[in-house]
């Protein structure tokens, strides 16, 4: 029986026990609650103050260059990428999970309808987040090109369900409902074994477990900052692209800022290269 006496032992041997003090939170309270919300870092005040005032009060579009607005989607990326296993410029700071999934969910059918035509079936697992579950089947239901959507019960459902008909499988590296942490390496080399691609979400993940995207050969990945990464609302997701897989990558959102030569202002789009 754990008493309360051992917490508070536990509580004073703990080597990170002096991070609680980097974080601000009402007095009295034990939140738990980081992995809907990460509590603020108090240096946030300082930094969103910073950005307000002085780089859009008072440096105005010049914040553009001189803070180098432009350059935050990669700069984040590459300290994210730390925690993720990637390496230099391969992750991007940017939209919502939600696009972040159609995005990569986009590139990799289309990869397979290439290689595996005959592949038609996206699987994902019964207790995703029901994002994942609501862009798979509103992407399926946009192109109308005969794809199906399979929904599973965790590893032993993904065994039964790997075969031909498989695509891409779409997972929750940790589920949250249950806490259950995938063997990412395993399930990568179990997918790729039959010819599908994986997509990973690691917004229950990202920041509380180490994770190694490139040495365990995984495809794509999206994931939120907002949990354990301690964004704040309204913080921006991210994305990973193996880079076996960049010179295939197909960007569904062709926007301004994705295009080569954005200040051209060129009537057609052109994909950047990197």
């Amino acid at each position: 029986m754990i008493t309360l006496e051992q917490c508070l032992f536990w509580d004073q041997e703990d080597e990170l026990k002096h991070l609680r003090n980097e974080f601000s939170l009402p007095e009295g309270v034990i939140y738990l609650d980081g992995n809907s919300l990460g509590a603020r870092p108090k240096k946030a005040l300082s930094y969103a103050d910073h950005v307000i005032r002085q780089q859009w009060g008072e440096d105005l579009i010049n914040s553009w260059n001189k803070a180098d607005w432009w350059g935050l989607p990669t700069r984040l990326g590459n300290k994210l990428g730390q925690l993720i296993g990637a390496n230099p410029d391969e992750t991007v700071v940017s939209d919502s999970t939600t696009l972040n999934l159609f995005k990569v969910l986009s590139a990799a059918v289309k990869i397979q309808a290439e290689q595996h035509p005959e592949r038609k079936l996206i699987v994902a697992e019964k207790e995703s987040f029901p994002t994942d579950i609501y862009i798979i089947e509103g992407f399926i239901d946009l192109i109308n090109q005969g794809y199906r959507i399979e929904l599973i019960d965790g590893v032993t459902g993904l065994d039964q369900t790997l075969s031909t008909d498989v695509a891409v499988v779409v997972l929750s590296h940790v589920n949250y409902r249950t806490g259950y942490l995938y063997d990412m390496a395993e399930i990568n080399q179990k997918i790729h074994t039959n010819n599908a691609l994986v997509i990973w979400d690691l917004c229950h993940s990202v920041g509380a477990v180490p994770m190694a995207l490139n040495e365990t050969n995984s495809d794509f990945a999206i994931g939120c900052t907002y949990k354990y990464l301690n964004g704040g609302p309204g913080s921006p997701a991210f994305l990973w692209v193996n880079p076996k897989h960049l010179q295939k990558f197909w960007q569904p959102l062709s926007g301004w800022w994705g295009h080569q030569k954005p200040f051209d202002m060129a009537q057609h789009y052109e994909p950047a290269n990197n």
